[in-house]
């Protein structure tokens, strides 16, 4: 099927550049019920992030909020604040999805080890500074893929360019 909407080459697909990767664990997690389906909410209790333009820790009390699908695919709105090793905060909001076959998807909801390439896991990260150093990333979109130990989730950032 040909489109006749035409699109300029450079937007025909999508460049992007490592920003950085981020480590959380979750201290707690609250069940809380709803009509669309059962609903998790997790209670971050740190972590860090590292790359080449920033690098330091996740603080403690973000949120992880998690609507379970009936097919096991959970769809994540979360909220987390980094802070750099210089001391500047950023808050980091994100959206995603969780995916995958249904046996796989219930090892993890056991809080079995399963490995990355078994399952689907993005997210898509924005971010809010009142940092001069940092306020590039209130201009720009990122994307992440992510990892689910049992610990918590591990996500790799990139800046869409």
């Amino acid at each position: 099927m040909s489109s006749s909407i035409f699109v300029p080459e450079p937007l025909k697909s999508l460049r992007v550049t490592p920003l950085f990767a981020v480590e959380m664990n979750i201290a707690a997690a609250q069940k809380v019920g709803a009509e669309a389906g059962p609903s998790v909410v997790g209670i971050v209790g740190g972590g860090r992030f590292e790359g080449k333009q920033l690098k330091g820790r996740v603080l403690e009390g973000g949120s992880d909020w998690q609507q379970v699908l009936a097919d096991g695919t959970v769809r994540l709105d979360c909220r987390v604040v980094l802070e750099t090793d210089d001391g500047a905060l950023i808050g980091m909001t994100y959206q995603g999805v969780r995916a995958g076959p249904a046996e796989v998807l219930a090892r993890l909801a056991q809080g079995a080890p399963v490995e990355a390439d078994e399952y689907y896991f993005r997210i898509n990260p924005i971010f809010q500074t009142g940092s001069d150093e940092y306020g590039w990333l209130n201009r720009i979109v990122a994307v992440g893929t992510g990892y689910r130990p049992p610990s918590g989730p591990i996500y790799n950032i990139f800046q869409v360019l």
